[in-house]
This record gives structure tokens, sequence and C-alpha cells, in this order.
């Protein structure tokens, strides 16, 4: 699944801005006085301005060999995020690591090293080291309905996990992270994990698709 625009809230948009653009290095390909648009790899992050927000939690994809690299790079500019003991999580059954942060407005954002993709980069750490949206949060009620929606609107599969607690649909390039928001949370420091609200454009299996999660719930847009 390839994620080409995710579009989500802040309360918060001129810091945003700063710290996506200033400290993360993003480009801004537009901007109003009501949203930005930020270039990550081959994928978009728009972000609204909005009173009516909850905090997200979003991967971004970065070389499989560079995750020591960006956790020293990401040291100079945010606080990293533990579990307690370590700043970069092994996620061993996903042959991937990861580093997680905050930006402004509370969003857990995670820069993961998945393994499998055997995208090696040789050159130093930076912004353009940031290859695509790989990941969004979607705590719900109800996993396995959600589940069915996405598989009938555009056949995604399920990557990891079970109906339960924790389902990751999709695949290495775009996953949608299913949680039930009444029995988990967040990892790594376990923030709740509220139904913030999110519009996102994908590819999978040559077709184009559009949704919104809206209330908890999804629904297919165009």
């Amino acid at each position: 699944m390839e994620i080409q625009e995710l579009k989500i809230y802040t309360q918060s948009l001129l810091r945003q801005i700063d710290f996506y653009s200033k400290k993360i290095g993003l480009d801004v390909i537009d901007m109003s006085e009501n949203q930005a648009v930020f270039q990550v790899g081959k994928s978009k992050l728009r972000m609204i301005k909005s009173e009516r927000f909850h905090p997200y939690h979003f991967a971004i994809n970065i070389p499989c060999n560079k995750e020591i690299e960006a956790l020293e790079w990401l040291r100079k500019r945010v606080e990293i995020l533990t579990d307690g003991i370590r700043e970069i999580q092994d996620f061993k059954s996903w042959n991937a690591k990861a580093v997680y942060f905050y930006d402004p407005d509370h969003n857990i954002v995670e820069f993961i090293a998945r393994k499998n993709l055997k995208n090696e980069r040789q050159t130093d750490f930076d912004a353009a080291s940031l290859l695509e949206i790989s990941e969004i949060g979607m705590p719900v009620s109800d996993i396995e309905t959600a589940f069915n929606t996405l598989y009938t609107i555009a056949n995604v599969e399920k990557y990891d996990g079970g109906f339960e607690s924790f389902c990751a649909i999709g695949d290495e390039h775009g996953l949608f992270i299913c949680i039930n928001k009444q029995i988990k949370s967040w990892f790594p420091i376990g923030d709740k994990a509220n139904s913030a609200d999110f519009e996102i454009k994908f590819r999978e299996q040559g077709g184009r698709h559009e949704i919104a999660f809206v209330n908890g719930e999804i629904r297919e847009l165009g």
C-alpha cells in the first residue's frame, strides 16, 4: 500500500510549520492561513488548522540501515520517547527498528527502518532520508469491522495481529495500525489512543482510494 497523502488536523499550525520545516527539514510545498502541506519522501502530509483535535500516531519509513544515524540526528532536535529502557525499539517479528518522538501537538511520530525492504542508503542521514509515510494509527472500538470495511473498499490485507487488540492492515510501505482503544494505548509510553479524524489517499493493487476516518468510523470518499 502506497500512502500518497495523509491529512490530519492541528491546533497549532504555526508551531507545526516551524517544527517540520526547520527542525525536521521538510519542504513546505503549499501553505495558507489554515493549512500547510509537507513533502515526506513520496508522500504528502497535509495539516489543517482545527480546534477539533486529538493527537495522532504516524510513522515514516527510513532506509533500512539508518536507525542509529536517525537516532543521533533526532537527539539534536527532539526528546526521544523510550519504553523506559531503549531509545531504539526492536520489532523482531517485523524485522524492523524504530525511534519515536513527539511533535508540537504531542503526535507520536515514528521513524522506522524496515530491514525487509532492503532500501539501504550510504549518504548521511537527513530530511532526504525520509522515504514515505508508512503508518497511520486508527484507534477503533471494533477492529474486525474496521478491517472488513478497508478490505471491502480496497482489498487491503491483514499484515499482522488479530481482531482483539491490535491489527496492522496493509504492507510495509503503508499500514493502518488498528488498535482497540478500549484496551490498548500507544506504544512506547502508553499515551491514550483517541479516534483522531484523518483523511488518506493511497494506492493498493493498482487502484487509487481515498477514505475518511471520522468519529471512529471509516467511509469512502469520491
